[in-house]
């Protein structure tokens, strides 16, 4: 290609952070500098995904993780304005609405270093979640922002951003999901060293302050979860499996199968061989819809409408988890074969070859400009 970049720092932090951008740290090849704040601090959440995507470990560790996130924000923009000082890049990539990339997106503003955002333009519109603040500020700082659909860059519009700085490109969790997927016998072996039957068990993550800060709130959807009839997994966040040790709530833990956080191929199996998926991430909700299989989305908000009313259910914590969940039990196999009719609203898979190819433009025009 033409305009082809030297150096672009790819920050990031998070496991969602990882899994989305590790293929467009691979398309740029030795141009990427990866830079991990050290946000997700805990091995089983942060180097388990580099080993799944190829990825080499990241060239700088700036270790911001386990403080508050004023904290974390301000001690990250610190730490990569003295980088970006002495080792300035062509472009700073971020990804989402983490702690990381805010620090990343006004670090690289203050150094007038371009910015491109991967996922840019989500809102959930609930101004209670911090991720919500976090990704505002990322789009208004970008410079070139890859909107994953076309509602996705409707909401940019409508808060002013220029239209020459979107590009639709489709969301990088598709190739991921696509190239991580178990095949069906490294699935059938993952079950069977699970005692698990396909279709016939349900897998769960939680880790949002807004369902597992409160004592109510989480006892209400763990006890849901263990009044369904089939078996649970819950592979569990470190900082909910705390929360819920401090509420005294191990004995509803005890009924299901709580395993701790696996990486995202292990993941990916379990949740296309799964009945559906109840949980309060935002990446689940993408990959379900890649994988064909329904998720019941427990939170306030979501800021991924597309996939609502298909492959989505959103509810508040309380009996309307155990409805819909029963609901859907009732006639499961015509939900799936309904499900693997419908397109992800997320692309192609060719999300991260289009964002690459948009920045390498991008580049191009400021060179000629």
């Amino acid at each position: 290609m033409d305009h082809q970049p030297k150096s672009i720092a790819v920050v990031l932090g998070t496991r969602p952070e990882i899994v989305k951008l590790g293929q467009i740290i691979s398309l740029l090849g030795p141009a990427a500098r990866t830079i991990h704040t050290g946000q997700h601090y805990d091995a089983g959440l942060s180097d388990i995904f580099f080993e799944q995507l190829g990825l080499s470990t990241p060239d700088i560790h700036l270790e911001v993780g386990g403080v508050s996130r004023g904290r974390q924000i301000g001690e990250a923009i610190a730490a990569l304005d003295g980088h970006f000082e002495v080792s300035r890049p062509d472009a700073v990539i971020v990804q989402g609405d983490t702690n990381t990339t805010c620090a990343a997106a006004v670090a690289a503003n203050a150094r007038e270093v371009p910015i491109v955002h991967i996922e840019a333009g989500l809102r959930s519109f609930d101004r209670a979640m911090p991720e919500e603040h976090n990704r505002v500020v990322t789009d208004h700082l970008a410079d070139l922002l890859c909107a994953p659909t076309e509602t996705s860059r409707a909401n940019l519009l409508a808060e002013g951003i220029p239209v020459e700085r979107i590009v639709v490109t489709g969301n990088t969790v598709v190739e991921s999901v696509h190239i991580l997927l178990p095949d069906a016998n490294q699935r059938a072996e993952l079950l069977a060293g699970m005692d698990l039957h396909s279709d016939e068990f349900i897998l769960s993550t939680f880790h949002r302050p807004e369902n597992v800060d409160d004592p109510e709130t989480l006892a209400t959807i763990l006890d849901e979860l263990v009044r369904l009839a089939w078996p649970v997994v819950l592979p569990l966040h470190p900082r909910s499996a705390q929360r819920a040790h401090d509420f005294g709530l191990d004995h509803l833990l005890a009924k299901m199968t709580v395993v701790e956080p696996i990486g995202l191929r292990e993941f990916l199996g379990l949740a296309a061989e799964s009945a559906f998926l109840v949980s309060d991430s935002g990446g689940v909700q993408e990959e379900a819809s890649v994988l064909k299989r329904p998720v019941i989305v427990v939170r306030r908000s979501t800021e991924r409408p597309e996939v609502l009313g298909t492959f989505a259910e959103r509810v508040l914590p309380g009996p309307g988890i155990g409805e819909i969940a029963r609901g859907w039990m009732r006639d499961l196999e015509g939900l799936h074969e309904k499900l693997a009719q419908i397109p992800s609203p997320y692309g192609d898979g060719t999300a991260s070859r289009q964002s690459v190819e948009a920045l390498e433009r991008f580049l191009g025009e400021r060179r000629t400009a």
